[in-house]
């Protein structure tokens, strides 16, 4: 995953912009990836984690009526995460995950593995949902390399 922070910290730095993380099921390990480089103050602005529904709504700004109707692990409570990210920083891009990671939480319409990301640029937001297999650990790293990557594959790249 060294390779991937890597190469996500060159297109920002190319950029120059900053980027904020929105995390839940992985209570913290995107910023903790993104951080573990040297230098990523230039290009890391701050990370939120926000894994009670509460939280979510009080330092995101997730309506709670949003988590109330469609539940936490939802698209819109993702968008709503990557926004509030985007709105309470001066990052350009942020990050968004929620997800039921394991081993307990899983229900019929959201099994254990479910994660919604959703990826911020400018205001704009895109988000999908995955299903990730295995053990708690996996699943949460699966998350962090997907949500890394799809942020990489959203950016624009520095003009030459």
């Amino acid at each position: 995953m060294t390779d991937l922070t890597t190469r996500l910290a060159s297109r920002l730095t190319a950029l120059n912009w900053m980027m904020a993380t929105a995390e839940s099921c992985t209570g913290g390990l995107i910023a903790a990836h993104c951080t573990d480089l040297p230098g990523s103050s230039k290009w890391f602005e701050r990370g939120f984690v926000t894994y009670s529904n509460a939280a979510k709504t009080e330092l995101l700004g997730v309506p709670p009526d949003v988590i109330a109707a469609e539940g936490a692990v939802s698209e819109s409570v993702a968008r709503a995460m990557a926004l509030g990210a985007y709105y309470r920083t001066p990052a350009r891009v942020s990050v968004a995950v929620t997800g039921v990671a394991g081993p307990d939480g899983g229900s019929a319409d959201k099994p254990v593995g479910t994660v919604w990301l959703a990826w911020c640029i400018d205001g704009q937001v895109h988000a999908e949902r995955q299903q990730f297999e295995g053990q708690r650990h996996t699943i949460r790293e699966a998350t962090v390399a997907h949500s890394l990557q799809g942020l990489l594959q959203r950016l624009p790249h520095a003009p030459t």
